[in-house]
């Protein structure tokens, strides 16, 4: 069976539970107006699918919130502060980590959120998306004390208020391989793992699934694909796409 009649099968096991699944889109490590940034958007555009695009304060340029100021389909969530590795020798890379003090890390999410706040205004969200979609169970409580409504990781959520007043939408397909070499996981592959977890998540709770591309790290394989994902799309019922505003709330 091809996987994209996987998906088909997928979509109608949905319809007969008379539900509909809720898939979203999140694209890494914005930080300027490339050539990248303009196909990513393009795309947005022409399959009216919204994205939810993960920009780092840090290195964020006025050309970055000019370019997406006319695209009412693309939401900003805070990645990170400047998308900096603290991690110590062989540890897994992590800028949210215990390395630091914690109040030297929570500065630098306040400064970095008001970046954002002067770029983009009411487009950006208080969403943090930890780069590497990774952050110290310890500052977790700490997100919705300074402001945060919202946290964005990889793979199934445990919770879906890991504390109060902090809502958990993630990701769970990745369509780049990051071991194999920085390339396209492949059609058959990435729709296998887009199926599976929308049936995890039909059996569970029914949480949202999350797309994650990388617009900077894409070769032709992973835009093709994403061009015929959202295509598709437009004509398989009971799986909505929805925008990130809408999944974390006003």
């Amino acid at each position: 069976m091809s996987g994209w009649q996987a998906l088909a099968d997928e979509a109608a096991r949905w319809r007969d539970a008379g539900r509909t699944a809720e898939l979203w889109w999140r694209d890494d490590d914005a930080i300027d107006a490339t050539p990248s940034l303009d196909r990513l958007v393009t795309l947005v555009r022409d399959t009216q699918t919204p994205l939810a695009l993960a920009v780092v304060p840090a290195q964020a340029t006025p050309a970055l919130a000019a370019r997406l100021a006319d695209e009412p389909d693309v939401d900003v969530l805070q990645h990170g502060y400047a998308h900096a590795n603290h991690a110590f020798g062989s540890e897994k890379k992590i800028e949210l980590g215990v390395q630091r003090p914690a109040m030297m890390t929570l500065g630098e999410l306040a400064t970095g959120w008001m970046a954002l706040e002067s770029l983009f205004g009411p487009r950006a969200l208080a969403v943090m998306v930890p780069p590497w979609n990774r952050i110290a169970p310890v500052l977790v409580p700490t997100l919705p004390e300074i402001g945060y409504r919202g946290l964005s990781t990889f793979g199934p959520r445990a919770r879906v208020h890991p504390v109060r007043g902090l809502l958990q939408v993630n990701t769970h397909v990745d369509l780049i391989d990051w071991k194999g070499g920085r390339v396209f996981a492949g059609e058959q592959a990435t729709l296998t793992g887009l199926v599976a977890a929308l049936a995890q998540a039909r059996a569970g709770g029914g949480e949202p699934v999350g797309l994650l591309s990388h617009h900077l790290a894409m070769d032709a394989g992973a835009w093709d694909f994403l061009s015929s994902l959202w295509e598709r799309m437009k004509m398989l019922e009971n799986i909505r796409v929805r925008p990130a505003r809408a999944l974390f709330g006003p």
